[in-house]
C-alpha cells in the first residue's frame, strides 16, 4: 500500500491550498479517511475526516469554517481544500486511512506527510 500526499507549500495568511491523498494498493472509497497534522514539538492531531460515499464529514473546531474534505472515489482520491489560513496552520499533513488493503491485509495506511507553511 502506498499513500501519497500533495498539494503542500509554503502561502502567505489569507491563502489556500488543496491537499491531495492518492492510494494505491488500498480502495479508499471503502473507507473513511482523514487529515491529521503534526506540528513541530506537538503531537499529531486530527484535522478532518470523511465517511465512505461522504455521508459525513468531521472538522477539528480549529479549522471548522475553512477547511473541507472531500473525495474522489473515482480517482481513488481524497482533497483537503484549506482556505483562510493562518499561521497556526503550519504543520506536516498526513492521509490516513484504516482498512483491507486489495490483497487483503488490515492495517493503519500513512502517508510521509507533505508541508504546509504560513508565514509572511
Amino acid at each position: 500500500v502506498r499513500i501519497v500526499e500533495s498539494g503542500g507549500g509554503w502561502v502567505q495568511p489569507g491563502g489556500s491550498l488543496r491537499l491531495s491523498c492518492a492510494a494505491s494498493g488500498l480502495t479508499l472509497r471503502r473507507y473513511p479517511v482523514s487529515w491529521f497534522r503534526q506540528a513541530p514539538g506537538k503531537e499529531r492531531d486530527l484535522v478532518a475526516s470523511v465517511t465512505t460515499q461522504s455521508f459525513s464529514t468531521n472538522y477539528a473546531d480549529s479549522v471548522k469554517g475553512r477547511f473541507t474534505i472531500s473525495r474522489d472515489d473515482a480517482k481513488n482520491t481524497v482533497y483537503l481544500q484549506m482556505n483562510s489560513l493562518k499561521p497556526e496552520d503550519t504543520a506536516v499533513y498526513y492521509c490516513h486511512a484504516r482498512g483491507y488493503s486489495d490483497e487483503g491485509r488490515l492495517g493503519d495506511y500513512w502517508g510521509p506527510g507533505t508541508q504546509v507553511t504560513v508565514s509572511s
